[in-house]
């Protein structure tokens, strides 16, 4: 909606129009009559659309043709006085005043015009034979008002439709000569109809016309008045009206009805709520709320956007198989102006055996989107209808920011969901296959065209029970250039190839040159562990490099697998990812280390017994009272605690004892 409305006075000498604002402001005929009427505003809350009004006049006598000109270019609509007993004045319309004002306006957007004819109080006929074929002519001119500024017939309107050309213009809406609405605003509005067919089964019934209602003009239709709208259409119009709901062409068909009968301020109301701006295209701050991100803060999606695109899923996953066809999927985004999606998304999430974007892979996208581009994620929301649907405030309020990845650091806990793992490898390392392998792809099933080839995986682990996602990143191989969004992750993944003897120095540079001296924490990956592993010519092997720069020793990893390769290594990193400051030295389960010897012991079950008998003997309830005045049961009960504590204290040494 405009802030304020501009409107000029144009016409001959003497056809009333210092009158007409001087009778509009005095509310009665001066006596006195001045060349040109100072510019006047009339504030928001006394016009019917609540909106501030200037009106300028334009005399001949006081002012130049280029002050005309620059106020023409200025004026949100132009009115063109012609006094109706003046046949001379009625014919300037249309071989001076519109011409004049095509010349001096951008063609790209016309100026909304006004006819009025002033001085109806001196004759008895009406002039709108002579002007409707002129209206006929000219587009641009919106209506034609009869007016009287001596008996102030018609003031108050004329003002009022000249705020409404503005403000609810006809031109961009609706086609007079075809009698129809215009492309756009059929696009616009079937878009609309779609946002608001809550089950996407092609009709807005009841329930959805009422929410649709209550959305656009805050209170519902009465159920009388609801019947009566179906009436309507049904009359007019075969298909209009289906198991009692509105279809697409009965929902234009009403707007059409609207328009035709004077009343497009509602079809401009439905547009507004929906973002659409004067040209009929979704208005920038609708799309792009703003959203403060400061620096070494993340982006997610809050609960309430995570249920709402769920919905969206829900709504388009006809058949019910928890995967969107790419039928559903063309079907789901036909409210955007593009396809958001290319075919490398199937290769960023998990899709099902027929390829298509499984309900996991659907919210990983998001989730993706999110993290990377949040301004294309809040335009995807908008277009989908998010602020509506979900009845916010903006599409911001679906995104959480999170906070400082410091303070997580200095608190030792994170509330973040999603985690960044950037992956580096030497080229043929294994780092496609690596990414593929987290979508449960194996080597036979990683075959991917170079143009459908993406550089991100995406999916969920859990990590203690919490679902997370992990973002997979393949950095490209270009040793000696790192962009800051390479360095920026929650954890490093080095990939080598056992098989090939100068695989491992690539990542070994890597973590001296770059994240050595990072607080971020970094795993090695032993990729194509299923062929034989040949030494690598460095000078010192991968397992004793490890142990140097306290990281857990190289993991084995193959996607050379007959089923879907396992997971555990993207729980390992996700771990790492939430818990940086905790110093793991062992991720293995290799039951020889010091690490899982004693992790076997904490969880064997005659460590489990004795622990249970020990605690049902210090809490057991009868306890006499002779035992607890006896001397020798304390002195036994703070030996056995001694003991413990020692032993506690030793396995807590060799634990955190560097390897």
């Amino acid at each position: 909606m405009r802030k304020d409305v501009r409107i000029l006075l144009v016409g001959e000498p003497k056809v009333g129009k210092t009158s007409l604002i001087m009778s509009l402001v005095s509310e009665e005929f001066p006596d006195v009559v001045p060349y040109r009427a100072e510019e006047i505003t009339i504030p928001a809350d006394v016009t019917p659309e609540r909106v501030p009004t200037h009106i300028v006049d334009y005399s001949e006598a006081e002012q130049t043709d280029e002050q005309l000109f620059q106020e023409i270019s200025k004026a949100n609509v132009i009115c063109i006085v012609y006094s109706v007993n003046n046949k001379k004045s009625i014919e300037k319309v249309t071989s001076h005043w519109i011409p004049l004002i095509t010349e001096n306006t951008d063609k790209d957007s016309r100026v909304p015009l006004i006819l009025v004819g002033n001085k109806s109080d001196l004759v008895e006929h009406s002039s709108m034979e002579t002007i409707l074929p002129i209206m006929n002519q000219y587009s641009e001119i919106e209506t034609c008002v009869e007016c009287s500024a001596k008996n102030l017939k018609n003031i108050s309107e004329l003002f009022y439709y000249a705020q409404k050309a503005v403000l609810h213009p006809t031109g961009p809406l609706y086609c007079p000569e075809k009698k129809d609405m215009k492309p756009l605003c059929v696009k616009a509005l079937t878009r609309i109809f779609k946002v608001s067919d809550l089950d996407n089964d092609g009709i807005l019934n009841d329930n959805e016309l009422n929410f649709f209602q209550r959305t656009c003009f805050n209170a519902p239709l009465e159920p009388q008045a609801l019947e009566d709208v179906k009436n309507v259409v049904r009359k007019n119009l075969n298909d209009g009206v289906c198991d009692n709901g509105l279809t697409l062409k009965g929902f234009l068909f009403l707007h059409t009805l609207f328009i035709q009968r004077g009343r497009h301020e509602t079809t401009w109301t439905v547009l507004r709520r929906f973002g659409y701006d004067d040209d009929l295209e979704l208005n920038q701050d609708y799309l792009f709320p703003p959203l403060k991100i400061p620096p070494d803060c993340t982006t997610e999606l809050n609960h309430n956007a995570y249920l709402f695109l769920q919905s969206v899923f829900d709504k388009h996953d006809k058949d019910r198989d928890c995967a969107l066809s790419p039928d559903e999927l063309k079907d789901l985004f036909d409210v955007f102006p593009y396809m958001p999606w290319g075919p490398d998304v199937n290769n960023t999430v998990c899709t099902n055996d027929q390829g298509w974007i499984t309900y996991q892979g659907y919210l990983s996208q998001w989730t993706l989107t999110t993290y990377l581009d949040v301004q294309r994620c809040l335009e995807y929301l908008g277009y989908l209808g998010y602020s509506i649907i979900a009845e916010q405030e903006s599409h911001a309020s679906g995104i959480t920011v999170t906070r400082d990845k410091k303070i997580d650091l200095q608190k030792k806990q994170t509330q973040r969901s999603v985690f960044r793992c950037n992956v580096f490898g030497d080229i043929g390392s294994g780092k496609s296959g690596f990414l593929q392998a987290f979508l449960g792809q194996n080597l036979m099933q990683n075959m991917i065209k170079e143009e459908h080839r993406s550089y991100y995986a995406i999916s969920t682990t859990y990590v203690y029970g919490q679902e997370k996602y992990l973002l997979l990143h393949e950095v490209f191989p270009d040793f000696d250039y790192l962009s800051d969004a390479d360095m920026a992750c929650d954890i490093v993944c080095l990939v080598y190839d056992v098989s090939n003897p100068y695989s491992f120095e690539y990542c070994a540079k890597v973590f001296k040159q770059y994240f050595m001296d990072s607080k971020t924490p970094c795993m090695m990956i032993a990729a194509k562990s299923d062929l034989t592993e040949v030494k690598q010519m460095y000078r010192c092997s991968p397992l004793e490099f490890c142990r140097r720069h306290k990281m857990p020793p190289p993991q084995s990893f193959t996607c050379n697998t007959a089923a879907a390769p396992s997971k555990d290594i993207y729980t390992k990193l996700t771990t790492m990812a939430m818990h940086p400051h905790a110093r793991l030295r062992c991720m293995c389960t290799c039951n020889r280390c010091t690490f899982c010897l004693c992790q076997n012991l904490l969880n064997s079950e005659l460590l489990q017994t004795v622990r249970t008998k020990l605690y049902a003997v210090v809490h057991r309830r009868h306890v006499n009272q002779a035992d607890l005045k006896n001397s020798t049961f304390w002195l036994r009960m703070s030996v056995g605690a001694t003991v413990f504590a020692v032993l506690g204290f030793a396995m807590y040494r060799v634990l955190l004892r560097p390897r």
